[in-house]
């Protein structure tokens, strides 16, 4: 009888940094990256794809968070982030792609299943409602007693905002993005899919986001990415 071996179970990374400096210097993404890689490895998983964002946690529109979900959909593979926070500050959010079939892992907490992530992330968001209460009632304590809040004391940073640096870190994510969506293109091309239209098609099958974060590609998304990138 001819024995027939199991499937390796396959992996998507998700990474997330909150601040344009954090996602500039890639410091924080890398970190989270390494994480993400060394527990799949651990659990004898594929990482098959690693998406990535620079936005709150509280957002759950994030592009690349949406497409690791659509990539895990496609694939029935493990949603990973180093932790649970890196993938979203809402409980109801996460209890929504568990009861969906969504697996989720945390590399800092390797052995808990999906009981345990839903009561980590109620845990989280009850002690983030308690901490506001505490300060609104700090506050309503401190007008009571007749202490300004808030108002313009005459204090001004020594310098406004860094348009450069804002420029910059949303040019090495567009970059980012480009390179992991020129990868699927080369993947689709390898498997004999030619063509600007034919790719649009194969990319929006696959739910992988456009640039810009659109689902449905169109030939012209698709030649103009490939004229960016000089092939």
């Amino acid at each position: 009888m001819r024995r027939t071996e199991a499937r390796p179970r396959y992996a998507v990374g998700l990474t997330r940094v909150s601040t344009a400096e954090q996602g500039q210097s890639g410091l924080g993404l890398e970190a989270q990256s390494e994480s993400i890689r060394r527990f799949v490895a651990s659990q004898g998983w594929v990482l098959v794809a690693e998406f990535s964002d620079v936005a709150s946690g509280k957002d759950d529109r994030r592009p690349g968070f949406q497409a690791a979900l659509a990539r895990c959909r496609q694939l029935g593979a493990v949603l990973v982030a180093a932790r649970l926070d890196r993938i979203t500050r809402r409980a109801h959010t996460l209890s929504q792609l568990l009861e969906e079939g969504v697996a989720i892992r945390a590399a800092d907490m390797p052995g808990a299943d999906d009981l345990m992530m839903r009561v980590y992330a109620a845990m989280a968001q009850k002690e983030r409602e308690l901490i506001s209460e505490r300060t609104r009632a700090a506050l309503a304590a401190a007008r009571a007693r007749g202490k300004r809040l808030g108002g313009d004391r005459g204090y001004r940073p020594a310098s406004g905002p860094d348009a450069r640096a804002a420029a910059e870190a949303r040019r090495d994510e567009a970059d980012r993005t480009a390179h992991r969506i020129l990868l699927e293109i080369e993947a689709l091309r390898a498997d004999g899919v030619a063509g600007y239209a034919e790719l649009a098609r194969a990319l929006t099958d696959r739910a992988i986001p456009t640039p810009r974060g659109r689902a449905a590609w169109t030939h012209t998304t698709v030649a103009r990415l490939l004229a960016r990138a000089g092939v």
